[in-house]
């Protein structure tokens, strides 16, 4: 979550001090800072409660000796099970930590209990600002691992869905990176069996293990993930004149190119849900629990339980609102462009979720981060290039390999229960010819798109 956009409420003395502080002293205080794999990095700072984030972030960054472009590539968060903060530069975390109870009444939907018994660490994390391509610019050692080790988690966590092929790849690397170079001796499907929850997402490997598993295709046996693993770490490349530390280099690169083929890769996740499309004779509907990631890209809509993905749009590809009709549920509406029968039509998906007014706020400060950097790159290309600098030849956009048949890259549209409509010049109705104009009014307005800005209509059915 995006801590530039965190609206704070005013703070309260009465809560004790959090899991990552506690006192040593009249001024000064013990500071514990996780990483991603529960690495603790202890700090003692004078003065903690005036100590900005960016402060603590330098102490971390020297503890652990990694060079400057660590506080660009990373930042630090507050986290819990219940809410996820990234903290912006500015912010004093002491004192957000005392307000964490009022965070979360506002934006999750905790029992009274839960809330009362939530407590934050604080972790560095990646910035959901540094952009992807940058990562592969990276050669210290240590940035790179810290990447590769939260990246590893998403992947393992099912926060990250990735296709089973590609899971095998990635936990081949994992294998190389842990375990060394492959030894056919020592490394067999048997041994990998005994730690394949190390290597794959648990759900898949759930998937392979379970009773229904096994009477999967009239008795057919499960998928032996370990035979695919152990074939894929047999592969993974290597070369017998490169030094090790060199070699892990190429690995942890390795591991982040092939992430960065997942769009939600590096994204900030909210929890919320969404209506199931009526099904059966008595229309029975519900609601299905969903992931939201936010990048610097787009919104993506990812299953809970099922992890793939339900619907994939860039900024250039939506319009989007944040309303509360109620006092107990906000909603965030997502516009895009479908068909309905083999006709175009305009689409509403409504999210419900408490951090609706997070996820706004996160997608509009993308679109202007989006903005700004397109307009630094106009200025560049505008600039005379210096006689003693030949110009670079023109890059050209590299394309989404593409998606395999069912892959969980791949949008479900028909998973979706969505709101219809059309305009046809008087008031808005659910199907239409091609559309002409957004229903929102906020948009990406600096890069090309095909939806503008129009009023609201009092008309919009909203199912």
């Amino acid at each position: 979550m995006e801590g530039d956009r965190l609206p704070l409420p005013p703070s309260s003395e009465e809560h004790s001090q959090r899991s990552s502080i506690s006192s040593t002293g009249p001024r000064t205080l013990d500071v514990v800072v996780y990483l991603i794999n529960d690495t603790e990095v202890r700090l003692t700072v004078d003065n903690l409660p005036s100590a900005t984030a960016l402060e603590l972030h330098r102490l971390v960054r020297d503890a652990l000796r990694l060079p400057e472009c660590a506080l660009e590539v990373f930042s630090l968060w507050l986290v819990s099970p219940l809410l996820e903060v990234q903290l912006k530069p500015k912010h004093q975390p002491y004192k957000v930590c005392h307000q964490w109870h009022e965070l979360l009444f506002r934006f999750t939907s905790g029992s009274e209990h839960d809330i009362c018994e939530d407590e934050p660490s604080l972790q560095l994390r990646r910035n959901v600002f540094f952009p992807k391509r940058k990562e592969l610019q990276i050669q210290d050692e240590g940035v790179l691992q810290l990447l590769y080790e939260e990246a590893k988690y998403n992947i393992l966590e099912g926060r990250y869905p990735c296709d089973p092929a590609d899971c095998e790849m990635l936990g081949a690397l994992v294998c190389r990176l842990s375990l060394g170079p492959c030894d056919p001796d020592r490394h067999t499907a048997c041994f990998l069996k005994e730690k394949l929850d190390s290597f794959l997402p648990s759900h898949l490997c759930r998937r392979g293990h379970g009773l229904f598993s096994a009477l999967w295709k009239r008795g057919a046996q499960p998928p032996a993930y370990e035979q695919g693993l152990l074939h894929a770490y047999q592969m993974v490349p290597e070369d017998r004149a490169c030094e090790e530390n060199a070699a892990l280099q190429r690995h942890y690169h390795a591991y982040l190119q092939k992430c960065h083929e997942l769009p939600y890769y590096g994204c900030s996740f909210f929890s919320g849900e969404i209506d199931k499309p009526v099904q059966g004779i008595l229309h029975r509907g519900g609601r299905k629990a969903v992931s939201v990631a936010i990048s610097l890209e787009g919104v993506y809509i990812i299953d809970s339980k099922e992890k793939h993905v339900l619907l994939g749009l860039h900024f250039q590809e939506l319009s989007w609102d944040h309303t509360f009709p109620s006092e107990e549920e906000h909603i965030l509406w997502l516009e895009f462009d479908g068909e309905n029968e083999g006709t175009a039509v305009n689409k509403l998906l409504k999210v419900y979720s408490k951090q609706a007014e997070l996820m706004s706020g996160l997608i509009e400060y993308c679109i202007e981060l989006n903005a700004a950097a397109e307009g630094a790159t106009q200025d560049l290309a505008g600039s005379p290039a210096s006689p003693s600098e030949p110009q670079s030849p023109p890059t050209r956009r590299q394309h989404p390999k593409l998606q395999r048949q069912n892959s969980v890259l791949c949008s479900r549209i028909q998973h979706l229960s969505t709101i219809d409509y059309i305009d046809d010049g008087k008031e808005i109705r659910r199907v239409k010819p091609r559309r002409t104009a957004s229903f929102f009014g906020r948009q990406l307005s600096s890069a090309p798109a095909s939806y503008s800005a129009v009023r609201g209509s009092e008309n919009l059915e909203q199912g």
